[in-house]
């Protein structure tokens, strides 16, 4: 005889599998990598400090 199948786990696995396959997709489209975000940050206090650098003091 052959094993019972629990159709409330194989309900719920499908739905994590699809929640995982959304999950990956939206990483693709909008995330970034820790190193990515860490180098922009990076450059816009370089592109800040270079500016404040510039500043003039006339008021």
């Amino acid at each position: 005889m052959s094993q019972p199948v629990n159709l409330n786990r194989f309900r719920k696995d499908k739905a994590r599998e699809e929640r995982k396959a959304k999950a990956d997709a939206n990483a693709a489209k909008f995330g970034r990598t820790k190193a990515e975000r860490i180098a922009e940050a990076a450059r816009e206090a370089q592109a800040r400090k270079l500016l404040d650098g510039h500043k003039r003091d006339d008021e």
